[in-house]
């Protein structure tokens, strides 16, 4: 069931976004070389509890996953495109890190992803999180009344084919609301004025997942839960929570 909210629940979604955007802020500030990404994650709960939010992340565990996911952030780092447990792993000069943080506040949910390179940058990851950020853009800017699901997923997977990348199949972004996954789902690819009609109050969040490799094929890692590149290509991920609104698309993860 697709809820639409409230200009309240709206609201109430916007502060658990800001939080979600803190939370993605402290990670990239204390990202360095020689920082464990356990330590990323630390810098994540930090946020969450002064904040006197909970993670939705943490104890997670879907269908396909072996174990509850064991953290509040992903943390997804060269060849992984989503889905990272935070580890011991050093961040090393070069690394291309995407993190994905979701925050529940006051019944409501927020969930947003930033992707960035740590030390010195490789042009070619350079150029890879700048089409993802584009892919995001123009995800959202479709994301208006009167459109469908549809022309979300045209917009997203136009800027990913032109810039040759792939994206993992079966994967993309979803309706969010009391819950972080709710209806409807919304693919990173697809064809215009096609799915879910988009009315004043739908929130969804947004998220390419982009494979520098151009393909869409992926392998599951032996933790059951990051994705990885099949080709060891690199990968990244950006993510809003966006609502339909008569004024035009409302990022609500924004700090």
């Amino acid at each position: 069931m697709v809820e639409i909210k409230t200009d309240a629940a709206l609201d109430a979604m916007r502060e658990a976004g800001r939080v979600v955007a803190h939370a993605l802020a402290a990670v990239r500030e204390a990202a360095g070389i020689g920082v464990s990404l356990l330590e990323l994650d630390e810098a994540a709960r930090a946020v969450l509890m002064e904040a006197g939010a909970s993670s939705p992340f943490l104890g997670y565990g879907p269908p396909f996953a072996p174990v509850p996911f064991p953290a509040v952030i992903c943390t997804s780092v060269n060849d992984a495109v989503v889905h990272g447990i935070p580890t011991d792993y050093r961040l090393r000069d070069g690394d291309l890190v995407s993190i994905d943080c979701g925050a529940e506040l006051d019944g409501w949910t927020g969930d947003a992803a930033i992707s960035f390179t740590v030390g010195t940058p490789r042009p070619a990851d350079v150029d890879l999180i700048d089409a993802t950020q584009r892919a995001l853009d123009a995800g959202i800017a479709a994301a208006n009344p009167g459109n469908r699901i549809g022309d979300i997923s045209h917009a997203i997977g136009t800027v990913a084919r032109s810039a040759r990348c792939g994206m993992p199949a079966d994967f993309g972004g979803h309706g969010i609301g009391r819950r972080m996954h709710e209806d409807p789902h919304v693919p990173n690819r697809g064809r215009p004025r096609r799915g879910f009609p988009l009315r004043p109050g739908l929130t969804l969040a947004i998220e390419p997942m982009l494979m520098a490799g151009g393909r869409d094929d992926y392998r599951t890692g032996t933790d059951g839960w990051t994705l990885h590149t099949i080709d060891g290509s690199r990968a990244a991920h950006i993510e809003h929570t966006v609502a339909i609104t008569e004024e035009g698309p409302r990022i609500l993860t924004l700090p």
